[in-house]
């Protein structure tokens, strides 16, 4: 992997990491379509750029975090299940499944389920004054359906999204939900594939690696700032037409290669 591409790849991850389209899958096929090699530290560098994304979150919501603790315990009980899962399935999840056909296909059913959840909630109103206010019950359920987002392609906003608005969040709050338990969550994915890759890097990854998390906060910074003013505006729809058209574009590439 150049620098080049890794800026190319840290850009993408920064875009795409709290939009419901997958960044794990975006950067599954935009690897694949650049020929870059999925080797250990190609690994270690998409998940290092996911920590300069998650820190982007972090200080733009600072404030929120010491607003109280009930926070922190909401987002421990849509966290846990996530953490249970991963652990048991993280062996499986990577060996089998990080490939971009599985991301196309998670990229197509996915989007069809928020073109669904858009029409949802075009009217739905919620009864929560704040995000906080939700019920240790809701928070579970949403941390349930996070844990389809170990799917690649399946996209973490989208799954914790799709779980707040059936949990009567409005839009607005369902997304900001998805940001905050971001924070935890990837976090722990992020340092627990960074103890198991027991790399040494040289002065020339060093130098890959910061430029990748500096490129990942500050494209993800951007991207937040403007998904949360377009989703208060225009909902989810576009975001599943796009997933549908990526899937689709992407298999009929493969059909082509030797990607498959």
């Amino acid at each position: 992997m150049s620098l080049f591409q890794s800026i190319i790849i840290a850009i993408i991850e920064g875009l795409t990491e709290f939009l419901p389209i997958s960044s794990t899958g975006h950067m599954i096929l935009a690897s694949a379509a650049m020929g870059i090699h999925e080797d250990e530290f190609v690994k270690t560098f998409e998940v290092f750029i996911q920590l300069g994304a998650i820190l982007a979150i972090a200080l733009m919501y600072i404030k929120r975090f010491f607003r109280s603790l009930d926070i922190y315990f909401k987002l421990l009980a849509a966290f846990l299940p996530t953490a249970i899962v991963g652990l048991l399935a993280y062996d499986f999840i990577k060996g089998y499944l990080f490939n971009p056909i599985v991301v196309s296909v998670s990229l197509i059913l996915g989007g069809v389920i928020l073109i669904f959840i858009d029409k949802k909630v075009v009217n739905q109103q919620t009864t929560l004054k704040e995000v906080e206010d939700i019920s240790y019950k809701n928070a579970f359920f949403i941390g349930l359906c996070q844990c389809l987002s170990m799917v690649p392609g399946t996209s973490r906003a989208a799954a914790t999204i799709i779980g707040g608005v059936f949990n009567g969040l409005d839009k607005k709050q369902a997304t900001e939900f998805s940001f905050l338990l971001a924070v935890p969550t990837m976090m722990a994915a992020g340092g627990y594939d960074l103890i198991k890759s027991d790399l040494a890097f040289t002065t020339e990854q060093l130098t890959i690696l910061a430029i990748g998390f500096g490129v990942a906060f500050v494209s993800a910074w951007f991207a937040v700032k403007l998904f949360l003013k377009y989703v208060s505006n225009h909902g989810f729809t576009a975001f599943g037409w796009y997933r549908i058209a990526l899937g689709i574009l992407f298999l009929i590439f493969m059909w082509g290669t030797d990607l498959g």
